[in-house]
């Protein structure tokens, strides 16, 4: 567009286009509505140029321009024209966003994101998929400290809104046409941000409810003791032991695992320090006579330093460590609890005491070669029988850690058992929070470089029943910033979470081998491996124990996971590795951080979201799909039902009748006046609601019970019991009800009548129009009941009987 003026061309175009187009600061200061309708109104013009516009502004704008460049202006105008006769981009990438989205809606394919999850995003809607922002749901993660790291940019998302209702972009576009549908597809941070009970069967969510027992620490801490209920396997071969110190009971156990541990790092002083002191001496024999004699001087005012603790310090040791052999093997089922304390409190702390000075401080025990081949007796029983011994060391190190936290927030080392019960007790601590679970420190990790690490491994779960579990192929390792050493207990050196170590900077005295970034690839440490001479110990060791570890962890776990079908999540597991390269469960997570932070997680976690959609969606309608680097580590076997045959059940037993009760006598009946409509009570009819389904009358025994219906007789109520003569229905005649014809009247009340009944009860029916009931007929139903001895009558079929309610005896009517 060239500028306006004499000499200057100006484009038609702009002639037409540009007065509809609002100014810049007048558009930053419309409202929305009027934003709305200004950019309709432009687009419109921009599709329309022949629009109706102000025609002596246009002249005024063409008597600037020459001849020669007006011939110019119209043969570019021209092409102008022709190009803008073509259908508008905007208007066909509209009608492509309709057709894509009315054809998502049709697949049930809309999803909704919450959280930074750019890659979740992309892979969806590459497979057709649309995306309805989640701005619909009420719920939020309730605790800022229980997020993930992910949570803070989903503040950054929620800004964009505005930018994401300006733009044209097409899957913008389809977003907003899909505002009202439902989402069938949730990508969520947490669970609690949508309401998960109210889910319909086909909206898939990437979480389960219920999965604390392994999710979190204190979780974790207590099923694993339930592992030998589940599989044959003992939690204690790749779990490190740990108690949840939120009970008497629990501190405890702790407290008499901390003493016997310190009693076995006793033994190990002392093996360790014969084995010390002949190396010590081998190389001594190799140095020649003037450095002895230099050094001579100092390493004796060394050792007059050392404070002599007594050999019997080695004695308690052992006994303690044999009554925990004892306990191993079951011998103690018989003894009573009082006799198996070796020590009483004060010895324990005296032992406790002089444990700390002999590790931690500036003590021996001259005497200890004499120990030397009963503590390595006893050390090797108890490494065949103890799996973590060879983790434990000597510095008696344990972890403590908060229950329900993650990312090693308020994570510590410690080595003091005052120290740890003092912090677990003190009053400053949230009730909350107050559920600490203390763990077993690894003090002999694997190191590369001399440098601690831990491996991140994802695993996906889409099933708990049948339980169907996938493990990834490929994880990643995390290295600290700082070098391993036991004498420091900083976060610093013993944490690994990329949470904690970025807080750091790299120590000078750190391998320059490592990267800068802290991380490798699992590819990349079997190269290391492999250079070592050691490359089998990945696929024979490593990689096998962690699956067995993620598959029995998930065994215990399923009875109290909420097994919602159409769910599934991904969890990531955290493992170190020890000197034998047998990898020890530290921690389940679940949202695993999907965060680029380094050039291993950008390809990594990119990698397995990918993936995962791969599993949980595409493999849906093909179950031979690629899954990526995913691999079925364990389903469930179905379980199959017993065959149900309903002739083969038979049912033994007696029923339970009541006692007999007799009739109580009829007393003598007054015919007074009748009683007024009130007083008049309903009675049941039995016979034609028991019989109308087995056989319907003919017509002539219709007439004939007709006939023989008379009027309908009221009896005063209450009945009084006379002295005269009373006629009652026996136990004999009882029998004889069902064959017995009554003269036709029928009866509204009778009271104190038997309530023994061998008919079932019948619906209550309503007389129409009662009459009263004349003497002769009272007289003819007691003369009825006066002959009753031993003929049994069989009453006709078909009859209407009436049968008083809550009572026993019948009259044919």
């Amino acid at each position: 567009m060239q500028g306006q003026g004499r000499g200057q061309g100006v484009s038609l175009t702009e002639i037409f286009v540009a007065p509809c187009r609002p100014k810049s600061a007048k558009w930053e200061n419309c409202s929305c509505a009027q934003r709305g309708k200004r950019a309709k109104k432009g687009r419109n013009d921009e599709l329309l140029i022949t629009a109706k516009m102000d025609q002596n502004y246009v002249e005024k704008r063409l008597s600037s321009v020459s001849p020669d460049e007006e011939r110019r202006e119209e043969n570019k105008t021209n092409q102008e024209i022709s190009r803008e006769s073509t259908p508008s981009p905007k208007l066909d990438r509209f009608k492509l966003a309709r057709h894509l989205t009315e054809k998502a809606i049709k697949d049930k394919k809309i999803f909704s994101i919450y959280g930074h999850y750019p890659v979740i995003r992309n892979t969806l809607r590459r497979k057709g998929w649309v995306e309805k922002k989640f701005n619909f749901l009420s719920k939020m993660v309730p605790n800022g400290e229980d997020e993930c790291e992910e949570n803070k940019y989903v503040e950054i998302e929620e800004d964009n809104e505005m930018i994401f209702q300006k733009s044209n972009n097409i899957h913008d576009v389809m977003s907003r046409l899909v505002k009202t549908e439902i989402p069938y597809f949730l990508w969520t941070i947490k669970r609690d941000v949508v309401d998960y009970h109210n889910l319909s069967c086909d909206q898939m969510l990437n979480h389960y409810g219920k999965t604390a027992s392994f999710t979190t620490k204190i979780g974790l801490c207590m099923n694993m003791r339930n592992l030998p209920w589940y599989v044959p396997a003992n939690p204690h071969s790749f779990f490190p032991r740990c108690y949840g110190l939120c009970s008497d009971g629990e501190k405890q156990e702790f407290l008499d695992d901390f003493r016997r541990t310190a009693a076995s790092s006793i033994l190990k002083w002392v093996v360790s320090h014969h084995n010390y002191s002949k190396s010590k001496s081998r190389v001594k024999k190799e140095e020649n006579d003037e450095e002895m004699s230099r050094n001579k001087d100092q390493v004796s005012a060394e050792e007059k330093k050392l404070i002599d603790l007594p050999g019997e310090l080695i004695e308690v040791a052992c006994k303690v460590c044999e009554n925990y052999l004892g306990q191993l093997e079951h011998d103690d089922i018989d003894i009573s609890a009082e006799s198996l304390k070796t020590l009483s409190e004060g010895q324990w702390k005296e032992l406790i005491q002089q444990y700390y000075n002999l590790i931690h401080g500036n003590a021996c025990i001259s005497s200890s070669k004499n120990y030397f081949s009963q503590c390595q007796s006893i050390l090797n029983k108890i490494m065949s029988a103890n799996p973590q011994s060879e983790i434990d060391g000597m510095r008696n190190i344990w972890i403590l850690k908060p229950g329900a936290k993650s990312r090693g927030r308020d994570i510590i080392c410690m080595d003091r058992v005052e120290e740890i019960m003092k912090l677990v007790t003190s009053d400053n601590i949230p009730s909350k929070d107050n559920k600490w679970v203390v763990q077993k420190y690894i003090e002999t990790p694997l190191l590369i470089y001399d440098t601690k690490f831990d491996i991140r491994q994802w695993f996906l779960v889409t099933d708990w029943n049948p339980l169907t579990i996938w493990f990834y192929k490929e994880s990643y390792l995390r290295f600290s910033t700082q070098r391993f050493s036991l004498d420091s207990l900083d976060s610093a050196i013993h944490l690994c979470n990329n949470s904690i170590q970025k807080h750091f900077k790299n120590a000078k005295d750190r391998s320059p081998l490592l990267p800068c970034y802290n991380m490798w690839t699992s590819t990349k440490f079997q190269e290391y491996l492999q250079k070592r001479g050691r490359g089998h110990v990945w696929h024979n060791i490593i990689y096998p124990s962690m699956k067995k570890a993620i598959t029995h962890t998930m065994k215990v776990a399923q009875d109290h996971v909420e097994a919602r079908k159409n769910s599934f999540e991904l969890y990531g597991a955290d493992f170190i590795l020890g000197k034998d390269f047998k990898p020890w469960l530290i921690e389940i997570n679940s949202s695993p951080t999907m965060f680029p932070s380094t050039p291993v997680t950008a390809q990594l976690c990119a990698q397995v979201q990918e993936d995962t959609i791969k599993v949980v969606v595409d493999r849906k309608t093909d179950r031979n799909c690629d899954i990526g680097n995913f691999e079925l580590l364990w389903k469930q076997p179905a379980v199959e039902l017993p065959p149900f045959n309903g002739s083969n059940l038979f049912v033994e037993g007696f029923s339970i009748q009541k006692g007999r009760r007799h009739m109580t006598p009829i007393a003598n009946i007054s015919l007074g006046s009748p009683l007024p409509a009130g007083h008049m009570l309903r009675s049941r009819c039995f016979s034609t609601q028991h019989t109308s389904s087995e056989q319907t009358p003919s017509p002539k025994q219709d007439a004939k019970s007709r006939e023989d219906k008379g009027h309908p007789c009221i009896l005063p109520m209450p009945m009084k019991r006379g002295s005269g003569r009373a006629y009652k229905i026996n136990s004999v005649y009882t029998k004889a009800l069902g064959n017995m014809e009554f003269p036709s009247f029928a009866i509204r009340h009778l009271e104190n009548i038997s309530h023994k009944s061998v008919f079932p009860r019948a619906k209550t029916t309503k007389l129409e129009e009662p009459n009263m009931l004349s003497t002769a007929s009272i007289a003819s139903v007691l003369q009825s009941i006066r002959s009753l001895e031993n003929p049994v009558f069989q009453p006709p079929k078909g009859s209407d009987c009436k049968l008083f309610e809550g009572r026993s005896s019948i009259f044919h009517v």
